[in-house]
Order: structure tokens, then C-alpha cells, then sequence
């Protein structure tokens, strides 16, 4: 069975898949503690940014009531010669342009800030959630998707800058501002501060639970379909090749078009909550300014009747609505954050399934290899191997032959520790691969594998993944041995041109043919120097001709190492110390004419 169809076999297998049992969990707000933590690495930004938050209010909200009490004192102070003449217009024309100017410039500030400090946050949780996926296996992915994978990488931690960018600056910076307003509005009238900032302060706390409520199950939809959508888009997108071939398009892209369609529903149902939750607080605003309106009527303070003190105080209502306006929208996110945050705490939480013993300083020098009474299995009631045993002596040189899916490629991933045997013991070197450390394991062995993973680089860049720069070597130090490889598994096509090493390949190694990648795979395997060579299917889809010059360079290559081969093909057999066959489990001996 191969790496692709052993894992699709593993995920249909599993009793429900990690989106379904992330999906039906309940969250609570304990789940961002971890990112709240890691946000203290910010904090001087995120503060400058709240700083700037709060000033940009402070300075709408004064230019707002400055400009109805400058406007009124003016129509008020031109009703007579003498009044007109001793106005002062200078200071609050003065004071207005103050404003408008630190206003626009506080604004300006506040959206460099905030998204500094988001994009800064956004970095700091995917290289910290890269760092928790690394030490994860094989085991811990199981049941997990490609695409789900990816959606948690990129757009559940994209979606956790709602915690800064959207929840905590604006609950904070308003919160601040009702203490501030109601302070200066005290200075002219206690019960008409009191009183708006009551309302204020029952909007601040009510509101924002009442859209929490009506977003949450809206939220939790619209992250799903995000998933959903996205899982689908890939599965489409890498399976072209057995869709097309198996007539399946339009049945992939009808329900690709559905789980769209569901999409912008859930987007839908949460602009709705959006526009409900700007609506009630223009009501709960436009209500204040009538409340005020009244109050102030009656008089501010000591001036009765009130003059220009009461368009300050309702210019002070109006521009109110500015700092509530993001309350409630914030809050609609929350249970979006909450989920995302679940989701990706999910895969960073894991102990990981495979561990190594990092303080080893065992390192392997003749490859010598020993499976002993070998079982495992991806489910409990489906074994896939069953009482393995397999000596490899150092220089040996063993092909193991066996049908697809008889568990040849699990037999691999056991040895490169991608996955752990529920029972039995392997030796690299006479030493149990669990004593040794991660680093000095990979260093040992060189795989061959069925997939060739290519990146979206040069052909310098992708053959420097076998054979790594070391500390102040420049970027050309390799090219030599890179052509000479290149030129020994028979790509000299690739080497036209000046800078034939700087080609770009694309992202898969898409610009290159299927046999021209797997010949860059068997070039990697050139450029490393380990004692154990393990090759998986490494001539798949070369031809008669082209799979004997590969298995013969790579036999010359591996003359003084040991090797193990797995394939369902009898090319170079005549070459192994012994052949092997897989089936039901165990491995028999397997003679050949030679």
C-alpha cells in the first residue's frame, strides 16, 4: 500500500475525524489563557496601540462637544454688539483645529500600531505553533486531514487576532473612556455625568453578552464551513489527476459548489448579527441623546437655563456612539476566536506519540539493522504487521517484495520512527532506535520514498535539503557535487544555460516531469552520507530501461552501506543478499533464479 492510500485507508478508518470531535466540544474562555500568555512578549506594542485607541476617542468625542458648545456659544454671543464683541473665538477655534488634527493623527497612528502589533502576534503564534507541530508524529495527525491541518495553520490562527485587534483594545479603550467622559462631565454637572455614563455602562456590559449569545452558534457555523470549504478546495485541487480519470469532476465540484454555498450562508447569518448589533446601539445611542436632551434641559449645573453647556452635553452623547460602536461586533467574534483557539490548541496540546532521547550521543556507523518479533497496526482490530523478525548485517543488501497494501511502506515508517510499534523491539547499530536522538537517527539513514516532496525553490535550494550549508559557507559552496549528481542520475537537460542551478522548479516541482523528480529524490540520496540506505518503490513510474540505470547507481552507491529496498517489482533482485515477501503480516523468504 502506498504512503497516500494508506493514510486516506487510516482517516476513513478512524471513528470520527478531528473536525467532528472539535466541532461538538464546548469552549470556554480558559482556552485563550495560553495566547494571552504569549502575547505578553507585545505587550509594549499592543499598549501603544490602546494608548493610541483611546486618544483617537478622547479626541473625537472632544472635537464633537467643543464643536456644538463653540457653535451654540457663538449663535448665543451674537444676539447683542456687546456679547459678540467680547466672545472669544479664538481659543475654541483654536481648540477645534487642536483636535481635528490629533485626532487624524492619533487615527493614523492607532491603525499602525494595532496592526504592527497584530501582525506581530499572528508571527510570534505560528512560529510557537510550528514549534509544538514539530515534535509530532505520524500518530498524532491521525484522523487529521491535509487541509484541516492547513485551515488550523493560517486561518484559525488568523482568526485569533479578533483576541487583540477586535475584543481586548476596543472593551479597553472604551471602558477608559466612560471613566473619562464621565469625569468631565462631572466637572460641569454630576447627575447629567452620572447619568449618561450609567447608560453607557450598562451598554458596555449588557450588549456585548446579549450578541455574544446571538453570534456563538452563527460563529462556531461560519468556522466550520471555513474548514469544511477549504478541505474540500484541496482534496479538489490534488486529486484532479483521479477525478478526470475517473469522471468525477462535476460530482467534486457539485459539492464543492454546496459546501460554498454554506459558506456564504453562515456570512450571511453573521453580517445579519453585525448590522442587528449597529442598529441596537444607534437605538441605545439616539435614546441617550433624548435622555440628555431632556436632563440637561432643566438645566447643567448652575446655568439655568443651560445655553451652550447643554449642546455640550448632548454633542458629548452623540460622539459617544463612536467608542460603542465596536462593543458589540467584538463580542459576535468571540465565539469564532473561542473555536479557532480550541482547534489549534487541540494539535499544540498533544504529547507527542513518538519520543527521542535528546541527551543520547549514540550515533550509528555500519547500519547494521534487526527487527524483533515486530507487530503494529494503525487500528487495534486491524493488524498490518504480525511478528516481524528481519536481521540486516552491516553492507547487507535486502529487498522485501509484497502486493500493494500488505504493509511494506508501515515497515519503513517503523524503522524511521514516523510511526511506534505496539510491541517488539528495532536495533540500529545493536542499540534500540528509542536510545537514540532525533538528530543522529535522521543522520543515520536515507530514505527513498515513494513521494518526492519538492518546494516552491530553485534546484540549488531543493538538493541543499540533502546536503545543508554549513555556518558562513556561501550559497555556491555545493554546486559542483550538485551538478555532478545531477549529471550521474541523468538529468543533464536540466543543467543548460548559465545558471542552470537556479532554476526554479515551482511549488510540487511542477515545471519538471514525474520521472525527472523522482530522479531529484535519488539525487538527494547521493548527497547524503549514512550507513543504512532504505529505499521505498524509488523507481515508481521510470521506465524498464531507466528503473536498471537507477537501481544500479544507487546498488554502486550503497556498496559499503546497508540496504533495505521494498517493491513489488523484481528489477536487481539478482543483486540482494536476500529477498523477502510480505504477506499476512510476517515476512517469508523468498528465492530467486540467479
Amino acid at each position: 500500500m502506498n504512503h497516500s492510500t494508506e493514510q486516506l485507508s487510516r482517516q476513513t478508518d478512524s471513528p470520527q475525524t478531528a473536525a467532528h470531535t472539535i466541532s461538538t466540544r464546548s469552549t470556554s474562555l480558559r482556552v485563550l489563557v495560553p495566547f494571552l500568555a504569549l502575547f505578553r512578549r507585545q505587550w509594549l506594542m499592543m499598549l501603544v496601540g490602546l494608548i493610541l485607541t483611546f486618544t483617537t476617542l478622547l479626541t473625537g468625542i472632544g472635537l464633537l462637544s467643543l464643536s456644538g458648545w463653540f457653535l451654540s456659544a457663538a449663535a448665543v454671543a451674537g444676539l447683542s454688539v456687546a456679547t459678540a464683541q467680547a466672545f472669544n473665538f479664538f481659543t475654541p477655534a483654536g481648540g477645534v483645529r487642536f483636535f481635528s488634527i490629533a485626532r487624524t493623527a492619533s487615527r493614523y497612528g492607532e491603525r499602525l500600531a494595532t496592526h504592527e502589533a497584530t501582525f506581530k502576534l499572528l508571527t510570534q503564534l505560528r512560529v510557537w505553533a510550528w514549534k509544538k507541530l514539530l515534535p509530532l508524529s505520524a500518530a498524532n495527525m491521525q484522523g487529521l486531514r491535509k487541509g484541516d491541518l492547513l485551515n488550523r495553520l493560517v486561518a484559525d490562527i488568523d482568526t485569533l487576532d479578533h483576541l487583540y485587534l477586535r475584543l481586548l483594545t476596543p472593551l479597553v479603550a472604551s471602558f477608559m473612556m466612560i471613566a473619562c467622559l464621565f469625569a468631565f462631565l462631572a466637572w460641569f454637572d454630576v447627575g447629567l455625568a452620572l447619568s449618561l455614563c450609567s447608560v453607557l455602562l450598562l451598554t458596555w456590559c449588557v450588549l456585548p453578552v446579549v450578541f455574544y449569545l446571538l453570534g456563538n452558534a452563527p460563529g462556531r457555523a461560519l468556522i466550520d464551513a471555513k474548514q469544511q470549504y477549504r478541505v474540500m478546495l484541496l482534496d479538489v485541487i490534488q486529486g484532479q489527476a483521479e477525478l478526470s480519470l475517473f469522471a468525477a469532476n462535476k460530482r467534486y465540484l457539485a459539492k464543492l459548489e454546496q459546501a460554498q454555498i454554506r459558506l456564504f450562508d453562515q456570512q450571511t447569518a453573521m453580517a445579519n448579527i453585525t448590522g442587528l448589533s449597529q442598529a441596537m446601539l444607534i437605538l441605545v445611542n439616539g435614546s441617550a441623546v433624548i435622555l440628555m436632551l431632556y436632563l440637561a434641559s432643566q438645566g447643567v449645573g448652575d446655568a439655568t437655563p443651560p445655553g451652550p453647556l447643554m449642546a455640550l452635553m448632548v454633542f458629548a452623547t452623540m460622539a459617544s456612539l463612536e467608542m460603542m460602536m465596536p462593543i458589540a461586533g467584538a463580542f459576535q467574534h468571540l465565539s469564532s476566536t473561542l473555536l479557532a483557539a480550541q482547534r489549534v490548541t487541540d494539535i499544540t496540546e498533544q504529547t507527542p506519540a513518538v519520543t527521542f532521547n535528546e541527551q543520547s550521543t549514540l550515533k550509528a556507523s555500519m547500519g547494521a539493522l534487526t527487527l524483533h518479533n515486530v507487530h503494529f497496526a494503525y487500528q487495534p482490530q486491524s493488524p498490518i504487521l504480525q511478528g516481524v523478525n528481519l536481521t540486516l548485517d552491516a553492507g547487507d543488501k535486502v529487498a522485501i517484495l509484497g502486493p500493494t497494501g500488505c504493509g511494506k511502506s508501515s515497515l519503513l515508517s517503523l524503522i524511521t520512527r514516523e510511526w511506534e510499534a505496539q510491541q517488539g523491539d528495532i536495533t540500529l547499530d545493536g542499540h534500540s532506535l528509542s536510545n537514540y536522538s532525533e538528530a543522529e537517527l535522521r543522520a543515520s539513514i536515507t530514505l527513498v520514498s515513494q513521494r518526492i516532496y519538492l518546494l516552491a525553490g530553485t534546484l540549488r535550494e531543493n538538493l541543499a535539503l540533502a546536503l545543508p550549508y554549513q555556518a558562513g559557507e556561501p550559497k555556491k559552496a555545493h554546486d559542483e557535487r550538485f551538478i555532478s549528481v545531477l549529471q550521474q542520475v541523468g538529468l543533464e537537460e536540466l543543467l543548460q544555460g548559465d545558471k542552470p542551478l537556479d532554476m526554479w522548479i515551482g511549488e510540487g516541482g511542477r515545471q519538471l516531469s514525474g520521472g525527472e523528480q523522482r530522479r531529484i529524490g535519488v539525487a538527494r540520496a547521493l548527497l547524503r552520507d549514512a550507513p543504512l540506505l532504505l529505499l521505498d518503490e524509488p523507481t515508481e513510474g521510470l521506465d524498464k530501461r531507466t528503473e536498471r540505470d537507477i537501481l544500479s547507481l544507487l546498488l554502486n552507491f550503497a556498496a559499503n552501506k546497508t540496504l533495505l529496498m521494498i517493491s513489488h517489482r523484481r528489477t536487481a533482485l539478482d543483486k540482494m543478499n536476500a529477498v523477502y515477501r510480505l504477506e499476512q503480516g510476517t515476512l517469508q523468504r523468498f528465492y530467486i533464479d540467479r
